[in-house]
């Protein structure tokens, strides 16, 4: 049977708790955890770290740069393209989050197995096409699915737009991207399983006063391969080896065709301004270190490079090369500037 406490005996006890020292129940604070928790969502998980997102960002910035480039002389306006963020999402989520209907591009990327998608905003494809036939750019309010003919003036956008990808890509990988077909409901765009994770890069466009977004979107399954090869340290490295093979050979095609100046130079004398203008037709000048029978020098630009005799072809005088300026000891050359008699 259950004791009842009488009111003294309660009042005695909380006294005898008072009079104990124990504490106030608010002096006592809750331990702080130090520990540093991340929240992981296993549904979703993150297949590529921050270095490869980086390399991707770093790619496609320059391919931004050689868009703006290209769409600025196709539609004769000013064009600005830059990268705006590149995230790790679902597939499912990618195409939740772009608006129907839309231009989707199917892209073949060889030599890469799989497909990626290349979305443009319904705002910057109607600029285009109204651009392209002859308008201010502004295009049209009401977005609709593309005709024929406008589905074919926007696959030639895209083709050259892809073009510019592959120049982007060269560091990585030699990419031959094609387009395959263009959907406008993104319901039928089913390129991978809607929880396969993709790379999303964002690329904000700005066409005269019409801005909107551009989205390429690239499967793991596809870039899976080369997954290793989106790292800083190999980016730069081809960066370096593409500078000093390919820009090198580029450098030598332009130099090629330049224009220099080629002197046969007899001799040479220091004469004052009066007794120039005073020279008549018949008047012999004496050179100095130079002597009858001795080559001349051929000078390209202001440098001696070749030793030559004088001589004609046909109608026409000329110079015949005998030898290098660099195949003689700078003692020998110096010794045959220094001996001389008159001409």
């Amino acid at each position: 049977m259950t004791e009842v406490l009488s009111q003294d005996e309660i009042d005695q006890l909380l006294t005898a708790i008072n009079n104990s020292g124990g504490a106030e129940p608010e002096t006592f604070k809750p331990t702080v955890d130090s520990r540093k928790i991340k929240i992981y969502d296993f549904k979703r998980p993150d297949k590529f770290s921050k270095e490869q997102i980086r390399t991707v960002s770093i790619m496609h910035e320059t391919f931004a740069r050689l868009t703006t480039t290209s769409l600025s002389a196709q539609l004769r306006s000013m064009v600005h393209v830059h990268v705006a963020s590149v995230d790790q999402l679902t597939y499912e989520e990618f195409i939740r989050s772009i608006p129907t209907p839309t231009t989707l591009a199917i892209i073949n990327m060889d030599p890469l197995k799989g497909n990626a998608i290349l979305e443009i905003d319904p705002a910057i494809t109607f600029s285009i096409i109204d651009r392209l036939f002859g308008g201010t750019g502004d295009g049209s309010k009401s977005h609709h699915e593309l005709t024929d003919i406008e589905q074919s003036v926007m696959e030639g956008i895209i083709v050259r737009i892809l073009g510019n990808m592959r120049e982007a890509w060269t560091t990585v990988i030699d990419l031959r991207p094609r387009l395959g077909q263009i959907d406008t409901n993104p319901q039928f765009a089913q390129i991978v399983p809607p929880t396969e994770m993709v790379v999303l890069v964002t690329l904000e466009t700005r066409i005269g006063e019409i801005e909107g977004m551009m989205n390429f979107c690239v499967p793991y399954l596809t870039i899976e391969p080369i997954i290793g090869k989106l790292s800083a340290q190999f980016w730069y490295s081809s960066v370096r080896r593409n500078a000093t093979t390919e820009n090198l050979n580029v450098l030598k095609d332009k130099l090629a065709t330049v224009d220099v100046n080629v002197v046969a130079e007899i001799g040479n004398i220091n004469v004052p301004v009066r007794d120039v203008l005073s020279l008549q037709v018949g008047d012999v000048i004496r050179l100095y270190n130079t002597r009858v029978g001795d080559p001349y020098s051929l000078n390209i630009g202001s440098r001696k490079k070749f030793l030559c005799r004088p001589g004609i072809i046909g109608k026409k005088m000329a110079v015949q090369i005998t030898q290098k300026i660099a195949e003689l000891g700078k003692n020998e050359f110096d010794e045959l500037e220094s001996e001389g008699d008159e001409l």
